[in-house]
């Protein structure tokens, strides 16, 4: 304990004098690396005062990246930045490359951190060697609707929009809003030329998951399958709703822990056991992470305004500017436009936006619940792994 408590306090000085610097990209991909180590291995051996000091190190981290962001997000979008990796280049750049190698699984687990990720690779050490982890950027809204549809169509938001008029669906719209990802997959894949045997599944139910664990055999005929998993989602969305979930993961520690409890006994860990004695190939990635929030910030929107906690969407928003990251020109961030007078308003940090009526209501009921949609560490810098079985 002793030692882990020095080694973190020279690490805070140099994290901190990071922090002070101007980062680019890879730098901010570094800092958030050097803390999620901090954090497991604080968790595992100290008294509990360094992890105190790491949450405001991260608190301190998180405010100067919503700065970053706010700064650069729009540029990136257009070319004049030093754009990272997003989710709509992932496909291309990280999937295609590995469909070489005979059949790859692209599993998706939505709504996984990196720190989860972390905690649930070691799972999967006997089965498989890690080829290479890295961390991209999720799109904003960091919301399954937004950066998952981007993710697989390859395409921003607003183009989806554009090249699927009747698929794509705006946030005030009735009905599922990503029941069009296999479509858009296959857009994708024929406009980068080509012409593969894929699969693609969604598991939202226990018993779809057993099914597929036991059809693995009939998958690796296939150039590519791809495997969403919606587990973490509804953990992170049963936590606000349902008292013994909220009870069970309180804080990111008991997060992490009711993930790798799943993990161990789910489906998936038995889908990818069949994979790795089949020799298959495994890239493992998300659409998003989440945050704990727990400070409110008063917004106020018509009753089309989207519902979204970290986000919102809509016409004549009524907002502090200093409190939220503003896209008052959807088109310049790449997002549909419903109106005239539409914009988009991000959460930065820990903040959640609520409306003034019911104001103590819907503060007391939503803090300290896990959220996505908006700019913090946690939603936005999210793992892509490659995965090779040892058989």
């Amino acid at each position: 304990n002793e030692k882990t408590t020095s080694n973190y306090q020279a690490a805070f000085r140099s994290i901190g004098m990071a922090l002070s610097d101007r980062l680019d990209f890879e730098d901010w991909v570094d800092v958030y690396q050097k803390l999620v180590y901090w954090e497991l291995e604080l968790e595992s051996g100290s008294d509990g005062v360094m992890e105190e000091v790491l949450t405001m190190q991260k608190t301190e981290a998180n405010s100067y990246f919503a700065k970053y962001v706010a700064d650069n997000y729009i540029d990136w979008l257009n070319g004049l930045g030093d754009a990272p990796l997003m989710s709509s280049n992932v496909i291309k750049e990280k999937v295609v490359p590995e469909l070489e190698e005979g059949p790859l699984f692209l599993i998706m687990i939505d709504n996984l951190r990196y720190d989860q990720w972390k905690v649930i690779a070691p799972v999967l050490s006997d089965l498989y060697t890690i080829e290479s982890e890295e961390i991209y950027c999720s799109i904003l809204p960091t919301a399954t609707q937004y950066a998952r549809n981007a993710f697989f169509a390859g395409l921003m938001p607003s183009e989806i929009q554009k090249v699927y008029p009747k698929l794509w669906k705006n946030d005030e719209e009735e009905g599922g809003k990503n029941l069009h990802e296999e479509e858009f997959l296959q857009g994708n894949l024929k406009r980068l030329g080509l012409d593969i045997k894929s699969s693609y599944n969604k598991i939202t139910r226990l018993e779809a998951g057993r099914k597929l664990a036991d059809n693995i055999s009939n998958l690796m005929n296939n150039q590519l399958n791809v495997i969403v998993y919606n587990f973490v989602d509804m953990l992170s969305h049963a936590r606000t709703d349902m008292e013994v979930i909220r009870e069970l993961a309180d804080d990111d520690s008991a997060y992490r822990s009711l993930t790798l409890s799943w993990f161990e006994h789910s489906p998936l860990k038995q889908m990818l056991t069949n994979i790795a004695e089949k020799g298959g190939k495994v890239l493992i990635t998300t659409d998003h992470g989440t945050i704990q929030v727990n400070d409110p910030v008063k917004v106020v929107g018509d009753r089309n305004t989207s519902t979204n906690l970290r986000y919102k969407q809509g016409r004549n928003l009524n907002y502090n500017p200093k409190e939220v990251f503003a896209v008052t020109k959807p088109e310049d961030a790449y997002l549909p436009k419903t109106n005239v007078s539409s914009s988009y308003i991000f959460a930065r940090e820990r903040e959640y936006l609520v409306y003034p009526n019911n104001y103590n209501h819907f503060m007391k009921f939503y803090k300290d619940t896990f959220q996505h949609g908006g700019i913090s560490l946690e939603e936005m810098l999210i793992p892509i792994a490659v995965l090779k079985s040892r058989s």
